[in-house]
């Protein structure tokens, strides 16, 4: 018998170069496994270190009670610090969503419709641990490459070998002359799809 439940997934990539609905099809097949069906998806391409993510936030406003947040990975939704993630996971806990990652087996019963309180109440709070632990190493593995990254760039600066990330001239005129013309910011990732730190950027330079 089919299990009658909202499911609400999110699809997250860092870049515009990369494709934040690459994760779609074995999400979708993760829910018909189980008889559900994916109703609602949320797609934005921003940085899982950072909390300004209007997805995600749709997500949780849109949420109800007893709804499942589905995604591929938790570092899709957390690669955040501890004091932010906290905050999400209040705000998560404030919805009451099921948080259900295909890379957390502890999670895959939220899925499902629960057996009795104290085994749900058990894998609920192995689950939680669960969570925690795996954004923690996805905050580590953001602050790993951010450093090696950075040791790499100061290494090539000192030998004279490093220009930087060549910039998108063509498109960030573009954005230059939506922003003159008054179009938001919103719109404009809409249309690009870039990230709203690079809207930003352009704006502060257009200033």
């Amino acid at each position: 018998m089919a299990v009658h439940m909202f499911v609400r997934a999110y699809l997250r990539a860092s870049t515009t170069e990369q494709d934040a609905t690459r994760a779609r099809d074995a999400l979708e097949a993760f829910a018909a496994e189980r008889g559900l069906h994916v109703a609602a998806w949320y797609v934005e391409n921003e940085s899982g270190s950072t909390l300004a993510r209007p997805e995600l936030f749709r997500l949780l406003k849109d949420a109800r009670p007893g709804d499942v947040l589905l995604v591929e990975q938790v570092d899709r939704l957390s690669r955040l610090s501890a004091a932010d993630w906290e905050k999400l996971k209040a705000e998560i806990s404030a919805r009451r969503l099921r948080v259900v990652a295909l890379d957390l087996p502890t999670s895959w019963m939220m899925a499902t419709d629960k057996p009795d309180d104290f085994t749900a109440r058990m894998f609920e709070a192995i689950n939680a641990m669960m969570l925690d632990m795996l954004a923690a190493v996805a905050r580590k593995d953001y602050d790993d490459r951010r450093r090696r990254q950075a040791e790499g760039q100061a290494k090539a600066k000192a030998e004279g070998r490093y220009k930087g990330r060549p910039e998108d001239a063509k498109r960030n005129a573009g954005i230059a002359d939506m922003l003159a013309r008054g179009m938001s910011w919103s719109q404009i990732q809409s249309a690009t799809g870039c990230s709203r730190a690079t809207v930003a950027k352009i704006a502060k330079r257009a200033a």
